[in-house]
């Protein structure tokens, strides 16, 4: 166990994941964690992430200096670094000259934390605060950069030991990042490298059966991966104490709902309750165009109409969700509290307080590359587990501006025609996130020697390991005239298909 102090860094959860790739298991927990729970936690190191703020600002994030008292080592990454020097004697200063980007990093001290690691190598580094006044006889400075006089540090006295990098080896734009979190975890350490994801599903089901106790359970399904996958993950908790709803929203793919029935009722054998609530939510977005309003509307129908689906589940007291950790982030609801709110989730933060129920999130810690791997573990089939992605609003945040019923069936059409294509040339699995956009604009076209000024629809592809970032998939064109042909005939009300070449950021990968 090696536990994450989240002091809100955007890449947090990336240090998360390194740490669980090579093998031991990682958790973010809240900066200001107790010493207790950390020691209940048995951890054999911690990690303190970066973050937004600075150490020199009234309010700035703290943990509890404590920790270092534990006996296990800590590494300080970034804010981590500056906040574990300050607590351990050294001043933080405004840097004369910031760095933000790459920067070259000048190994000093080879060995330990940096062991095997180039004595010249490339780091990426975000700060503009540096650490000054380091205790020669308590401080080892192990590498150097331009204008960084301490990019790396180790701090050793009476059985204390930390270790602190200014820079992020957790991103793929520094090279030897994994080399360095390996040497921390190892050597460091003394973690063997045996954990997996079959380890998570079997402390997860421990921990479900431990919450739950003989309650039930209700999980709004929607058919994605994410639902699909927390559902099966409790199923295999709980059993016959769990209850699936699924909402027709009106706002699905082409299908959805008796791909949803046929899967979880029969091949699953889940309690499976059918909702159609289209009229409702039709209703609710009828002349709204602002994207985060739509998004609060949705979320709003969809409590109530869940609400009342499992009023007559008299010992329900739980509500589990899909949640992921990218929409964790994307709505400001990080560990720290200080991420910044891009976008509004219907399944986070959005549960009024007397819905009734209490929250279960087994997948809130994961990101979608992770959530697959722990389909395959509990047996999903492939159609499910690489399913691609569908946000919880539906179709109602691709097509663009106000939502009606003809809209929403037009884009259905051209959606199923995307995907049939995608499908037949064998690059579904090539790519991360494939559909159609119903833009709120007409252009003038040609057809049958007669003028027409019809809707324009956006084709967005994208290629993306945890979608916190995605580039713009590059289909071949031959795949792409033909998708636009197809539509462009066979859509009646279409006469102009775009290819969207935009990555996230600075774009997201959603238009709305």
């Amino acid at each position: 166990m090696i536990p994450i102090l989240d002091f809100g860094s955007q890449t947090a959860q990336l240090i998360a994941r390194r740490v669980r790739e090579v093998g031991a298991f990682s958790l973010l927990v809240r900066p200001d964690i107790s010493v207790e729970e950390l020691r209940s936690l048995n951890p054999r190191g911690i990690i303190l992430s970066g973050g937004p703020a600075s150490t020199l600002d009234e309010g700035a994030p703290r943990c509890d200096p404590e920790i270092f008292d534990l006996g296990v080592p800590v590494l300080g990454i970034c804010y981590g670094m500056q906040l574990g020097c300050l607590l351990l004697g050294a001043s933080i200063e405004r840097a004369n000259s910031r760095e933000f980007g790459r920067a070259a990093l000048h190994i000093v001290h080879p060995g330990g934390l940096l062991a095997a690691i180039p004595e010249r190598t490339a780091v990426w580094m975000s700060h503009g605060d540096q650490v000054r006044d380091l205790d020669p006889q308590r401080f080892t400075t192990l590498g150097t950069t331009p204008t960084c006089p301490h990019a790396a540090v180790q701090y050793e006295h009476e059985g204390l030991r930390f270790f602190g990098v200014q820079f992020h080896p957790e991103v793929t734009h520094t090279p030897h990042g994994i080399d360095i979190l390996q040497n921390f975890i190892y050597e460091i350490c003394g973690c063997t490298g045996s954990w997996r994801m079959s380890d998570f599903a079997r402390s997860t089901v421990a921990q479900i059966k431990e919450i739950v106790g003989t309650a039930r359970v209700v999980c709004g399904l929607s058919g994605g991966v994410d639902s699909s996958v927390a559902a099966v993950l409790l199923h295999k908790a709980i059993g016959d104490q769990l209850t699936c709803v699924f909402v027709d929203n009106g706002l699905l793919r082409k299908s959805e709902r008796r791909l949803v029935e046929t899967t979880f009722r029969d091949h699953f054998e889940i309690d499976l309750r059918v909702v159609d609530a289209s009229d409702q939510f039709l209703a609710d977005l009828a002349g709204i165009t602002d994207p985060q309003e739509k998004r609060r509307r949705i979320g709003h129908r969809f409590i109530e109409v869940f609400k009342n689906a499992t009023t007559d589940l008299k010992d329900a007291r739980f509500l589990a969700q899909g949640t992921l950790y990218p929409d964790v982030i994307e709505s400001g609801h990080g560990h720290a509290g200080h991420s910044a709110n891009i976008k509004l989730h219907h399944n986070v933060g959005g549960l009024p307080d007397d819905l009734g129920f209490e929250l279960i999130e087994p997948l809130r810690e994961l990101f979608k590359d992770e959530v697959r791997k722990l389909g395959e573990v509990l047996g999903l089939p492939d159609q499910i587990v690489w399913r691609h992605p569908f946000p919880g609003p539906g179709l109602a945040v691709r097509v663009l501006g106000e939502v009606t019923r003809d809209k929403l069936d037009l884009l259905r059409e051209c959606d199923e025609i995307l995907l049939e294509e995608i499908v037949a040339n064998q690059l579904y699995r090539r790519t991360s996130q494939v559909f159609a956009v119903l833009l709120p604009v007409q252009s003038v076209g040609v057809m049958g020697d007669g003028r027409t000024y019809e809707s324009v629809v956006a084709i967005r592809a994208v290629e993306s390991q945890d979608f916190m970032t995605a580039d713009w998939a590059r289909l071949p064109f031959d795949v792409l005239a033909t998708i636009s042909n197809r539509i462009i005939n066979e859509v009646r009300g279409v006469n102009r298909v775009v290819y969207d070449i935009s990555s996230k950021p600075p774009a997201t990968i959603e238009w709305e």
